[in-house]
């Protein structure tokens, strides 16, 4: 399968992963709305804030939609790369935009727990937090499964996040049960709880979209491309290897030494495995790799010795 081919495959798996934005949108919109509602019919802090924690969901999978539409395009003059960052940038955007809301959130809850003066949410309340996150538990299981099939990053992480939306609804219902007994003060306990987690997931999707953009590369991963491509046949060592994120692709830069005395066409077959064991073993498409002879190498020294003056 040629290098064109891989294109059309990377393309084909971003728009499969449309799908999972558009799920994700669509169930956030809903359940959204579904809290908002009940939160105010019911009085409830902790059911609210976890309906404003869904409108930032919405905002957020959007953002991932639009980035996802806009990687698709191809490389031209101004992008030789291809538009594949456009997700991480729109990730990025997302992240303040969560930041604001979680903030938002923290503030009222505080305001809210040091006034006093809020009476008990209904039960009907903690209801609609638990089936909310029984259907969150599902878009998170779609999402996932699709992730695997496609190999996305991007939606995996989208899936992740369903997850601690699920987790948050829980927290969401365990207050209010818990604000039946007497405790009306645990349901602004958990919608401070609530802009926690907005806050937090905002952090680590800055820290994520931060670290991609400035070129950064897990360590562990990037010692296991380098044990690779030193199994290679024919590479007898490795001057340097770089990796860095370009939106669900990972880059790869290697230089490597070989026999001085192989020819250029054997130099060029010690490539063509490097690339092939790296898409086989790591689901890489794009590397770029410069051969070099061996400067320690025991035939080059000898002729270096022949070549030496008197």
């Amino acid at each position: 399968m040629g290098k064109g081919d891989h294109r059309v495959n990377a393309y084909d798996n971003i728009k499969k992963g449309e799908r999972g934005a558009w799920v994700s949108i669509a169930a956030y919109l809903v359940l959204s709305v579904s809290k908002l509602v009940s939160g105010y019919m019911f009085a409830s802090s902790a059911l609210l804030a976890d309906g404003f924690n869904n409108l930032t969901d919405i905002v957020a999978s959007a953002a991932v939609l639009i980035g996802l539409r806009i990687s698709q395009k191809p490389p031209d003059s101004d992008h030789a790369y291809g538009h594949m960052r456009a997700e991480t940038v729109a990730a990025l955007i997302a992240s303040f935009i969560m930041a604001v809301v979680g903030i938002q959130v923290l503030v009222e809850g505080f305001r809210s727990f040091f006034t006093g003066g809020k009476g008990t949410p209904d039960l009907m309340s903690a209801a609609v937090a638990a089936v909310c996150a029984l259907a969150m538990l599902g878009v998170y299981r779609y999402n996932r499964n699709l992730a695997r099939q496609i190999d996305s990053q991007a939606l995996m992480a989208a899936a992740k996040d369903n997850l601690s939306d699920a987790l948050v609804s829980v927290g969401a219902a365990v207050g209010i049960i818990g604000s039946q007994f007497g405790y009306p003060w645990l349901d602004t306990l958990a919608a401070i709880a609530v802009g926690i987690i907005i806050c937090r997931t905002a952090w680590e999707i800055f820290k994520d979209s931060t670290h991609s953009l400035t070129d950064g590369f897990d360590e562990n991963r990037l010692s296991d491309l380098k044990e690779s491509i030193a199994r290679t046949p024919g590479v007898e060592g490795i001057k340097d290897v770089k990796a860095r994120i370009h939106g669900n692709h990972v880059l790869v830069d290697v230089v490597i030494e070989v026999d001085p005395e192989l020819s250029v066409r054997e130099g060029h077959h010690i490539s063509d495995l490097i690339e092939e064991k790296m898409e086989k073993l790591h689901n890489i498409m794009s590397v770029h790799i410069h051969v070099e002879p061996r400067a320690d190498h025991p035939k080059l020294g000898a002729d270096q010795a022949d070549r030496s003056p008197s």
